[in-house]
């Protein structure tokens, strides 16, 4: 059996460890958080290092992924430093290749309900697929980076926008400490409604989890919500709210669905993946990892609530 643990510094409570069948082998996957501690992390990295098959960097990623560069959280790498022989990925493989193909899926199966196309994407530069997604399918676009990344008031309109402040502004973000950027450990369960007129506004709401469960307001009747790493207590919570389907980019298993970068680490334990994985020179990988994601028939999950 393989084993692929994901190690985040989000909270505990959404731990959950599956045994699943993948490419013709058990996999057993494992979620463990470390409420927030850095280096508790790193330390759990180093003493597994060589025992698993893969690591994912759960509640922090080693950097974005914006078309072909890779812009690195140097803070992050800081917690991965002892890892030496496991390969560890974050998931932004399966954020530009599985999640690229959300609006298809959405198209497929809601295109009925969704009459008027308008996508509120809380992090662009952190979804990059899925903001490719829904700008290629003709959707009006809002990306919340500068609102929930930095706390700015200001809105960004256009894929081109995206890229170019990828461009001008991860140089220097890609410095500060991940937790500036992304509520981590107990923070992740509090609740901070904010920005509520652009929720109002849009008939899709996509990104992170913990984006839409801290920021989202107490009502967003008849919404279509598009995101992953849900648990039985988010997909509650969405209903409560009047969200009417929940669109996860990775499958529900045993009642949830997992970060990317678990099924992500969860694919290269099933192949015995042995290198480290580079994503400022991932072309050749990204290929790999889609053709992957065809054979394994992933896609993303369609759930009415």
């Amino acid at each position: 059996m393989k084993r692929a643990v994901s190690i985040s510094i989000g909270s505990s409570k959404r731990d959950k460890a599956v045994k699943i069948q993948l490419l013709g082998e058990t996999v057993q996957i494992e979620r463990i958080g470390t409420d927030g501690d850095t280096q508790k992390a790193a330390q759990m990295y180093a003493e597994l290092d060589g025992k698993v098959d893969a690591f994912g960097v759960g509640g922090a990623d080693l950097g974005f992924m914006v078309e072909n560069h890779f812009y690195p959280m140097f803070s992050v790498f800081k917690t991965i430093q002892g890892v030496k022989r496991t390969p560890i990925v974050d998931g932004n493989g399966l954020k530009n290749t599985l999640e690229c193909k959300v609006q298809g899926v959405i198209e497929n199966e809601l295109s009925s309900y969704i009459q008027e196309k308008r996508a509120f994407v809380l992090a662009g530069i952190d979804r990059w697929g899925i903001t490719r997604s829904f700008a290629e399918m003709g959707y009006d676009c809002i990306f919340g980076d500068l609102m929930f990344g930095l706390g700015l008031p200001f809105t960004i309109r256009s894929i081109k926008s995206v890229r170019s402040l990828a461009r001008i502004l991860m140089p220097i973000v890609g410095h500060f400490p991940f937790s500036w950027l992304y509520p981590t450990g107990s923070s992740q369960e509090e609740r901070s409604p904010k920005w509520e007129k652009y929720f109002n506004w849009a008939t899709v709401l996509a990104g992170d989890c913990k984006y839409i469960t801290r920021y989202g307001p107490d009502h967003m009747p008849g919404k279509v919500i598009v995101t992953n790493t849900t648990t039985v207590d988010d997909r509650q919570l969405f209903k409560k709210m009047g969200a009417k389907y929940l669109v996860t980019t990775t499958p529900v298993l045993e009642g949830r669905s997992f970060g990317t970068n678990m099924m992500e680490a969860a694919i290269l334990a099933a192949i015995g993946w042995k290198e480290r994985v580079d994503y400022s020179h991932a072309g050749e990988y990204l290929k790999m990892l889609d053709k992957l994601v065809e054979e394994i028939k992933f896609k993303p999950q369609v759930m009415e609530l």
